[in-house]
């Protein structure tokens, strides 16, 4: 299985995190399937997104 990576990029760490938060702590995930992980990480241009693994 590939990465999935979340359609928005944000501008500092701590706004990726808080997104990274939100998606561990959603309840009801499509299909009942719970992701293996969750990460953040860094574009070359500087800016963060969050990345999820099935």
């Amino acid at each position: 299985m590939g990465w999935v990576y979340y359609l928005r990029l944000v501008d500092t760490k701590f706004q990726a995190d808080c997104l990274k938060a939100r998606l561990e702590d959603a309840e009801g995930w499509l299909y009942r399937k719970v992701p293996k992980y969750i990460g953040v990480y860094r574009t070359p241009s500087g800016r963060y997104g969050v990345k999820i693994l099935w």
